[in-house]
């Protein structure tokens, strides 16, 4: 892995760098002030808003009017009182008035713990989990092993190529509780090494991160240290990432790298996330801070499916 890069002591920025600072740092804070701007929450006075799947896959919305062992009655927007037996339910679960944006019901986002590839300082709920696909080669699942720990893999197989040797990597995660609802603390690593390759040395990171915010619109900055052949980069990298909820299902995401003294090893990268519940789509830009010329960004291109909600 190349997060290991030999940093220098000395911290340069040229003039076009502190401006692509500036512009990065300007986004992120709009996305966190983003997050007080909503639509108003429903009228809840006629009582809770409960949200049921039923067995045959139908999903309604509505007003609790009653319920007993063998039914609930929902008041549904256009269609009145519904009566569903309970052998039909398959999910029953009421709904946070503050979800619920101009009669649509906006669920929990369900990639919330990561940007494009860096996690921010979220927990993985316990028993909750995903699948990430990054180009079709990049492969990674992590999980909740319990509300405060997770753990994850990931590998590239290019013995589809004809290669024998197989690279992967571990990525265990601690998120430590904190007495605030909108400030979160991590700890986590990256080893990664290559079977098959004989006496390889393995390679990857350590880092912490701190986020602020909530699981719709949050800024994360984390330091890592980078390590291989033994031994530990001299400086740490600086990733400063923020994810902002615009929409039911879209967000914007940045995802940014900055190591002291390496110029040109900066990056910044932009993109969009479109998330309905039960996938992810993201597409961005990532660009070094030192790129002449005309050369916009190297794309990138993630699926992502959870499992275990």
């Amino acid at each position: 892995m190349s997060c290991s890069l030999s940093l220098g002591t000395t911290v340069r920025f040229t003039r076009g760098a502190l401006g692509r600072w500036a512009v990065v740092g300007l986004l992120l804070v709009l996305g966190v002030l983003g997050s007080s701007v909503h639509a108003q929450a429903p009228d809840t006075s006629q009582g809770p808003v409960y949200r049921v799947e039923t067995a045959d896959g139908q999903v309604l919305r509505g007003t609790l009017v009653s319920e007993t062992d063998g039914e609930v009655v929902l008041d549904v927007r256009q269609l009145g009182e519904v009566t569903i037996q309970r052998t039909n339910i398959e999910r029953l679960e009421e709904l946070d008035p503050g979800r619920l944006r101009d009669g649509e019901y906006w669920f929990q986002n369900p990639q919330s713990t990561r940007y494009f590839f860096a996690p921010n300082a979220l927990e993985i709920p316990k028993g909750e989990g995903y699948y990430q696909n990054t180009w079709i080669l990049f492969n990674n699942v992590n999980y909740g092993a319990t509300d405060h720990f997770s753990v994850g893999a990931g590998t590239i197989p290019i013995f589809l190529f004809g290669a024998e040797a197989l690279p992967i990597w571990f990525l265990p995660k601690v998120s430590i509780p904190m007495p605030r609802d909108d400030v979160h603390l991590a700890g986590g690593a990256v080893f990664g090494g290559v079977l098959g390759a004989g006496d390889s040395e393995g390679a990857g990171l350590v880092y912490g991160s701190a986020t602020v915010g909530g699981r719709d619109h949050n800024v994360t900055v984390g330091l890592g240290y980078g390590y291989t052949d033994g031994g530990f980069a001299d400086r740490p990298g600086i990733n400063v990432s923020g994810m902002t909820r615009v929409g039911r299902t879209t967000y914007l995401i940045t995802e940014n790298y900055f190591f002291p003294g390496v110029d040109d090893a900066n990056l910044i990268s932009f993109g969009v996330r479109w998330a309905p519940e039960n996938f992810a789509v993201d597409v961005a830009l990532a660009r070094p801070l030192e790129t002449e010329g005309d050369f916009i960004g190297l794309p990138w291109l993630g699926v992502t499916i959870p499992f275990g909600q």
